[in-house]
């Protein structure tokens, strides 16, 4: 039996894989708990996304584009976690209060189903993002705040 947390880290090593290039000092990852949902969320630079993969999901590799990952989770009885669909929006604001509202993507990958978007930054600087995730099914919303900041390579 694999546990939610030992779940959450094979998700996180297998996104590391799906996106070749990736390091994990220059991105940022965590969660928020709901009880029986998770949402889950990275955010990395562009740039750190093979060429490759970025045409096969249709994402522009640039200095100063990020992209947020966003991840909804279903604890099961036993306490593993699986993942569910559902609707994403949000948005991002810089340390000068400017707001920019984020146009999720959803990809499934087999049993994986997670949200992309891409948003613009000056490298050193703080973003913070409002996210909103919706689970099918569920009745309620899951809003989640995480601050990063991103440096250009």
């Amino acid at each position: 039996m694999i546990t939610a947390r030992r779940r959450t880290l094979i998700q996180f090593a297998l996104f590391a894989l799906l996106w070749p290039g990736f390091s994990i000092h220059a991105q940022a990852a965590g969660n928020t708990d709901f009880g029986d949902y998770q949402v889950h969320w990275s955010v990395l630079p562009s740039t750190f996304i093979a060429p490759e993969v970025a045409r096969a999901n249709d994402l522009q590799r640039s200095k100063g584009i990020g992209i947020v990952n966003i991840s909804i989770m279903k604890e099961n009885d036993d306490g593993t976690l699986s993942p569910v669909s559902g609707q994403v929006e949000g948005k991002v604001t810089n340390d000068v209060q400017q707001v920019r509202f984020l146009a999720f993507r959803r990809i499934q990958e087999g049993d994986a189903v997670y949200f992309i978007a891409e948003y613009q930054y000056s490298s050193g600087e703080l973003m913070t993002f409002n996210i909103t995730a919706r689970p099918t099914g569920a009745t309620r919303d899951l809003p989640v705040r995480f601050a990063h900041t991103l440096f250009s390579d």
